[in-house]
């Protein structure tokens, strides 16, 4: 069998023949081959953002490449910076059984007025889990890190209590196990999955109002882990109050503990981020670059950490000097312009999902009770979020004419005036569908 380094040489020579030598330069110049064992490649680079880069962009093609190789399946670790002094420390690999958490720590969270309660919250419940705040619900439009200080609770109390338990996972998620576990006969081993747990984190909680046999597994569930004095952490888009389809005794579970809010960071704050997420990537900002971000991007804080990384991608593969017109090459990429409109796949992806459907039911001819309402109400909702005329809206739908689609509209529309409960439900698929902006 080949070396390792001949190895590595062979794969870097695939991807050599589909990018530019320049990017090749920038990604794979100090990229070294460190251990092959047990169907596990190890990698290094030099930075936490080369890694991203390495993983997200070439790791299936390097993945394949030693199948190709080897004929079995490989997985893949890049190590950054000094993280091979650990690795040669320990002589293994020891990839971490929560690599969500990876980067999202306290000390990376830009605090200020608009998440400063929120952060204390984290910090209290981070150092004192299962004793104050239970459960902690986080709750803010999307972008605003709530997942950051979810996760950075999450980070602190595994290396306070490496012994602890510990399940991160989204609503959906949580939804989809569920439907699995019925399926397969395997619903005690689900159960027991989640109740025995230290800390629960539960993401995007949103997605399973609604949803009868998830609300219903959620609050026995939560009250398993808070009885047994442990922690749950929850995050949402909007407060349990605005979450019409929310089962009585989940918003009564949550409303009992503490509820924290995330707004739009103000230009000071938003204006530390920047700096923070630069220094982060060893990149230095002029201060009209900096300024001129901070004005122009006022209620994401994920849109501006991602402006800042798609400069830092500039400097490395142009190595050019960040100027204000790369700055707005960088915005234009990252942000919509103007007010968000979502894709017709987004408006049926979501009002399937909250009829616990799938996309081709509401696309197709099935005519169950269930499929019909879901399929209107995702008509009325792409009549209303986007420009589309009655025509287009009807070629998402297996080609229905424009009466057929306006019928749907107006029957909907009726309803909203008349049902409560169908008022609510196109409000939470609308405000589903917004969160993806």
């Amino acid at each position: 069998m080949d070396s390792l380094e001949e190895i590595w040489k062979q794969i870097l020579d695939i991807i050599a023949k589909d990018i530019t030598p320049t990017a090749y330069n920038t990604w794979f110049s100090d990229c070294t081959a460190v251990d092959l064992t047990d169907c596990r490649l190890v990698l290094h680079t030099s930075s936490d953002f080369k890694r991203g880069i390495i993983m997200n962009r070439f790791g299936e093609v390097i993945k394949g490449a030693l199948y190709d190789l080897f004929s079995c399946e490989f997985e893949l670790e890049v190590l950054a910076g000094d993280e091979l002094l650990e690795y040669e420390k320990h002589g293994s690999a020891k990839p971490s059984p929560y690599p969500e958490m990876e980067g999202y720590t306290f000390d990376r969270f830009v605090v200020g007025p608009s998440n400063k309660f929120a952060h204390a919250a984290a910090i209290a419940v981070a150092n004192n889990p299962g004793k104050v705040y239970n459960p902690l619900f986080i709750y803010g439009n999307s972008g605003l890190g709530k997942t950051h200080l979810l996760l950075a609770i999450g980070e602190k109390i595994l290396r306070d209590h490496p012994e602890f338990k510990i399940a991160y996972l989204k609503g959906d998620d949580f939804t989809n196990e569920l439907i699995h576990s019925v399926r397969t006969g395997t619903s005690e081993e689900f159960r027991q999955k989640y109740r025995n747990m230290d800390l629960l984190l539960m993401d995007d909680i949103q997605f399973i109002a609604g949803k009868r046999s998830t609300q219903e597994e959620a609050f026995h569930t939560f009250n398993s882990v808070y009885e047994a004095g442990h922690q749950i952490v929850m995050t949402a888009d909007r407060p349990p109050m605005e979450m019409a389809q929310l089962d009585d005794r989940l918003r009564t579970r949550i409303e009992g503990g503490l509820m924290a809010d995330v707004q739009p960071p103000d230009i000071e704050t938003r204006t530390a981020i920047i700096l923070n997420k630069a220094a982060q990537l060893g990149l230095v900002l002029p201060s009209d670059v900096v300024n001129y971000i901070a004005e122009s991007i006022t209620s994401n804080v994920r849109q501006i950490e991602g402006v800042v990384k798609r400069l830092t991608a500039y400097k490395e593969i142009l190595n050019d000097t960040i100027t204000i017109s790369s700055v707005k090459r960088a915005i234009k990429d990252v942000i919509r312009v103007g007010n968000y409109i979502p894709t017709p796949e987004v408006i049926i992806e979501e009002t399937a999902r909250y009829y616990s459907l799938q996309p081709s039911d509401l696309r197709g001819q099935r005519r169950s009770k269930n499929m019909a309402m879901a399929r209107q109400v995702s008509m009325y909702l792409m009549r209303n979020l986007t420009n589309l005329s009655l025509v287009d809206i009807g070629t998402q739908y297996e080609g229905r004419n424009h009466s057929t689609v306006l019928a749907s509209i107006r029957k909907v529309e009726e309803m909203i005036k008349t049902d409560p409960a169908v008022a609510a439900t196109v409000r939470d698929i609308s405000s589903n569908i917004n969160s993806r902006s």
